[in-house]
């Protein structure tokens, strides 16, 4: 039986802006999850590594440059390797605020390491300097766009929270955007946990539980979605294609019937989509979970019920779209 991949989650933003709060909180609740670092610090001290120190289970340090620039894809895939031949869960780079997220996500998605996948691009961003950040570095408005995911941290330093969070939503397109302080998001929107039950949207007691201070977890919602009709490929490809905003991860096992008697495992993060040929789950059918935020529950379980369905005899190519996902 194959190894389950490792997935590898990439933290970026600007100088500032959270990033290794966030990993530290992370990394302080890590909800049964085993997380190994690569911690990229720009100069010749690695404050980010010294930070994460003694409390990660594997951990590589890159200091005095930045890494999408230092490191070429032999050169991470050899960093993840170290990591990987360790038993975790997933690893999380923390890049330097000068690197261009873009050029990781390429390099990762080029990776010839078959233990690991694709695991998002998670941005965080200063709520309380947005305008000074976007001055100083108008390359912000892309990375927005490109994200999986916008963290909009230290919102409790925001002036006028309402109206960056509105803005930082119209830039982000259809990304999910959650307000954070002190990088306190729940670790189960960006790690699977071990022997955690399945997310679902935080009660009142829940976000306002916590051992270290008063600033609660950001809230997200999980929407699950079960079938035991076959789904139609070019429907459900269509779906994916154009899912409601809101939508961060989705992961589960879909039957496609005759079109493809064998099961697969559907994992995406924003707009990475992959596909795998696995063992058919103890009951039999499409089993789904959808996380995110801000997302219209009835509307995903009336489009994914839009999926059901069998191709006609003469659609003999209705898999080629799912095929070409399959990893």
């Amino acid at each position: 039986m194959s190894r389950k991949k490792v997935p590898v989650l990439v933290v970026a933003g600007f100088l500032g802006a959270g990033k290794t709060t966030l990993l530290n909180h992370l990394l302080r609740h890590p909800r049964g999850a085993r997380i190994g670092v690569v911690v990229n610090d720009f100069g010749k001290i690695g404050i980010d590594a010294m930070s994460v120190a003694g409390q990660v289970d594997a951990a590589v340090s890159l200091s005095n440059g930045c890494l999408c620039c230092a490191v070429d894809p032999e050169g991470l895939d050899e960093m993840l390797g170290r990591l990987t031949r360790r038993p975790i869960d997933v690893v999380v780079v923390e890049s330097s605020g000068l690197a261009d997220p873009r050029v990781l996500i390429k390099m990762l998605l080029n990776s010839t390491d078959e233990r690991i996948s694709y695991g998002g691009l998670v941005e965080v961003v200063d709520a309380a300097e947005f305008a000074t950040t976007r001055r100083d570095h108008p390359e912000l408005d892309g990375h927005l766009r490109f994200a999986d995911l916008v963290l909009l941290n230290k919102a409790d330093r925001a002036a006028d929270l309402d109206g960056v969070l509105r803005l930082v939503r119209e830039l982000a397109g259809g990304t999910p955007v959650l307000p954070t302080s002190h990088g306190r998001v729940d670790p189960e929107l960006l790690v699977d946990a071990r022997a955690a039950p399945v997310a679902q949207q935080l009660s009142f007691d829940e976000l306002l539980a916590d051992d270290e201070d008063d600033h609660p977890h950001a809230a997200y919602q999980s929407v699950e979605f079960s079938t035991a009709e076959p789904l139609h490929p070019r429907r459900f490809m269509r779906f994916l294609d154009e899912r409601p905003a809101g939508v961060y991860r989705m992961k589960g096992f879909v039957h496609f019937g005759p079109a493809d008697p064998r099961a697969f495992s559907v994992h995406t993060v924003g707009n990475f989509v992959r596909f795998a040929a696995t063992r058919r789950p103890a009951t039999p059918g499409t089993h789904l979970v959808l996380i995110g935020a801000g997302i219209d529950a009835d509307r995903l379980h009336a489009d994914l019920a839009a999926c059901r369905g069998v191709p006609d005899d003469t659609d003999e190519h209705a898999m080629l779209d799912v095929l070409r996902y399959l990893r």
